[in-house]
């Protein structure tokens, strides 16, 4: 095969991300909302995607187990300590290594849940293997799936973004010293979260990987770079686009719940109401309900189900004079048929993965989303507290939130566009 030169590689790859960005439309992954601390949720069972199992993964992809040291920026004895972190390539359209080819490998970094997951929803990494001869890596998240420091997450410690791109990076080298692909290439991609650790890498990492392709990656939404409300904004939006009679109740219903909660027995009545499987103690745990539900159904908004369409079609089909008996009728074509449905935000212990992504958001990656009240959402206004966050943080960990972090180490500020301190980048 005909060595390329320099210029002519450099090009064949900037072709490359144009092409990955042209693919990216791929949705975010389960678990990947950015809600307030303490509020997780399962996914409704119209959005339900099939959790593949082992061995429900395809003969392309062999799953392999790195040695991974514990703590990358210490020198303790103690730092030394390793676990199994999970990582799984397919070679199937794999075009060699060495030093006469220039095929290049394909990461997806994984994120707040089970690596194997991306092989069952990532799709433009296997269509465009082919086309490239690309190997696929894909990385599974410290701290997640089986990849977990001691076997849980309560030592997290651990658990952090920097922590997690230099296991990324270690495990990147290693493959390419396995497959003899010293000379390929690396493009990191990733969805969400995963997105954001596509990007900070290429700042990080430069000389590992060439470029990064981060999808749906809110890398400036720390510190007051980018508007608290932006969040809700785009919920509305979506909202306000399938019907705008279905954006309007939603948006008196809030008032209207309050209203009936002032009433004498006014909370036995909103739980009657909306079915809910405790009384209701007070009005947050309903709207917050309602919140995550709206929040949820927007950000998985995808074919075939189109979810926003259905709880506004549920909405707009019930009798239009009565408010909260149409908003229930959109929970109940959201959540299914239900003889009751589990509506407090601490009715249920949350599970390993939410706890830890729990801990990263009251640890570094504080996003302080909120609801603005603007005129372009459909939301009560609800401004991010700091300090309540920061109440429940330390309540729930010990810890206290470093909201300057993220802005202090990767940028933010100074950089509207964090491509003015690196190239190959491309966020969306």
């Amino acid at each position: 095969m005909k060595t390329l030169s320099q210029p002519t590689l450099i090009l064949s790859l900037l072709s490359l991300l144009l092409l990955l960005f042209l693919l990216a439309q791929f949705p975010p992954p389960a678990q990947a909302k950015f809600s307030r601390l303490g509020v997780h949720r399962p996914r409704s069972p119209t959005q339900a995607r099939r959790q593949p199992d082992d061995d429900d993964v395809e003969s392309d992809f062999v799953t392999f187990y790195y040695n991974q040291t514990l703590d990358h920026f210490n020198y303790r004895p103690e730092s030394y300590t390793t676990f199994r972190q999970r990582y799984i390539v397919n070679v199937k359209h794999w075009g060699g290594g060495g030093a006469t080819t220039n095929a290049p490998i394909l990461v997806y970094f994984g994120l707040e849940g089970r690596i194997e997951h991306a092989l069952e929803n990532i799709g433009f990494l296997t269509e465009n293997a082919p086309h490239f001869k690309a190997l696929l890596l894909y990385i599974e998240h410290r701290y997640y799936g089986e990849s977990v420091p001691f076997g849980s997450w309560e030592k997290a410690g651990y658990l952090t973004s920097a922590q997690a791109m230099a296991d990324y990076a270690a495990v990147i080298l290693h493959v390419k010293r396995t497959h003899s692909a010293g000379n390929s290439p690396v493009i990191v991609v990733g969805g969400s979260y995963g997105g954001m650790l596509a990007s900070w890498f290429r700042l990080k990492y430069p000389h590992i990987a060439l470029g990064a392709l981060a999808s749906s990656a809110p890398i400036l939404y720390f510190d007051g770079v980018k508007p608290g409300g932006g969040y809700y904004s785009i919920v509305s939006k979506d909202f306000k686009e399938a019907s705008e009679s279905c954006y309007k109740t939603i948006r008196k219903s809030w008032v209207e719940i309050e209203r009936v909660a002032s009433k004498r027995n006014g909370l036995s009545i909103l739980s009657k109401k909306f079915k809910t499987c405790s009384r209701l103690r007070r009005t947050f745990d309903l709207k917050d309900y309602l919140d995550s539900l709206y929040s949820e159904a927007a950000q998985y908004d995808e074919p075939p189900d189109y979810p926003v369409g259905i709880v506004c079609s549920a909405i707009d089909g019930a009798p239009n004079d009565d408010v909260l008996g149409q908003i229930f009728a959109g929970v109940v074509a959201y959540m299914g048929d239900s003889s009751c449905y589990d509506v407090a935000s601490d009715s249920a212990p949350p599970a390993p993965s939410a706890s830890a992504w729990s801990w990263q958001m009251c640890s570094e990656l504080v996003f302080p989303i909120g609801h603005d009240g603007g005129d372009d959402t459909m939301f009560p206004p609800a401004p991010f507290d700091l300090k309540s966050f920061t109440k429940i943080c330390r309540s729930r960990f010990g810890i206290v939130p470093q909201p300057h972090w993220v802005t202090t180490f990767y940028g933010g500020h100074v950089c509207k566009s964090i491509n003015i301190y690196t190239s190959n980048i491309i966020t969306q």
